[in-house]
């Protein structure tokens, strides 16, 4: 029987698409040098005094969590410097911020912060970069407190849960921009106004961003909410294929996808490959080795099944290894 054969047969748990081999590029390559040079990771930031306790268990898209105010969608693509400014998927991306009235969650009840919200993790939660890097969340428009500028705290670690970056985001700022529109808006509970805002450029946080980095783009109204977009750039994992071999290499996302009991995972390999498939929690913590050993050249289709895993989301990230080099991607899938 044919090793392909086998794991279609026989391989027992979950499972994922597998990446291709490396073309690994020359060194000093006068095209990726001038590519490279397009992105700048952003600054690295302080978490602040409130970070999230758990961000594990806040994996949602809806963070509002009962808080009110002016409805507000938070928009971030994460990119790799290493990899020719691509996007990166598979990333999870942490974000938290304050209610309109300046307030964290998950702290309270002291000399720092007065109102109590130890019971509660309003305005916090976690999502997994797609295929075009971008992260989505529905929120609220942020208030302010003293010393500080509106903003947005940001945590990202790759796919294995390594952190990549901690920084914060900044918001346009000027008479007619949302910061000043959103906190002069009393009917939507925003009662501080701008006396005695901290503008970016006085902000312990903003005020060296002199390139623009953690300033963001918003857009929007009162009345229909506000959108944010924001690009992060990070030092992920290093480019290890060119455009032309990512043709030839068939790298498939599993289906179906979700699943409840079994899927298929198309893998296409142009040569005998060392592959290794490891599964990961939202947590980065590895929940198992789905494979390790060697794939033959040509198409595979393998047959998983469920297993012993709950249901929810997961990473898998597939490291293939041939005479041409290493190449490493993650992807998620999900269980119902």
């Amino acid at each position: 029987m044919k090793r392909k054969d086998f794991l279609k047969n026989s391989l027992g748990f979950l499972g994922m698409a597998v990446a291709a081999p490396a073309i690994l590029r020359a060194a000093g390559s006068t095209e990726e040098t001038e590519t490279l040079t397009t992105c700048t990771v952003a600054p690295t930031e302080t978490a602040g005094p409130f970070p999230t306790h758990t961000p594990s268990g806040l994996v949602r898209t809806d963070i509002t969590e009962g808080r009110t105010g002016v409805p507000f969608t938070v928009n971030i693509t994460i990119k790799n410097k290493n990899a020719n400014c691509d996007a990166l998927q598979g990333a999870l991306v942490d974000i938290w911020h304050c209610d309109k009235d300046g307030n964290y969650s998950e702290y309270g009840g002291t000399q720092m912060q007065s109102a109590n919200y130890t019971t509660v993790s309003f305005l916090r939660g976690r999502q997994v970069t797609d295929a075009n890097g971008l992260v989505s969340f529905t929120s609220i428009f942020p208030g302010w407190y003293t010393s500080r500028a509106t903003h947005i705290h940001v945590h990202i670690y790759n796919s294995a849960g390594t952190s990549l970056l901690i920084t914060q985001i900044a918001f346009p700022e000027g008479t007619n921009s949302a910061v000043a529109t959103v906190n002069a808006a009393t009917a939507y509970g925003y009662t501080k106004g701008m006396t005695g805002y901290t503008y970016n450029a006085n902000d312990n946080v903003f005020s060296d961003d002199s390139a623009g980095l953690e300033l963001s783009s918003v857009s929007g109204s009162l009345t229909e909410g506000y959108t944010l977009e924001h690009t992060i750039y990070v030092n992920g994992p290093t480019a290890g294929i060119d455009d032309y071999n990512k043709n030839i290499y068939s790298i498939k996302q599993n289906y179906p996808n979700p699943f409840t009991d079994a899927t298929t995972i198309p893998l296409n390999l142009q040569m005998d490959s060392e592959v290794t498939i490891a599964v990961y929690d939202l947590t980065g913590r590895k929940v198992l080795t789905a494979f390790n050993g060697a794939l033959n050249a040509g198409e595979n289709a393998i047959s998983l099944n469920r297993g012993g895993l709950s249901s929810g989301s997961y990473i898998y990230k597939v490291s293939v290894v041939n005479v041409n080099g290493k190449f490493e991607e993650s992807k998620q899938m999900i269980v119902r």
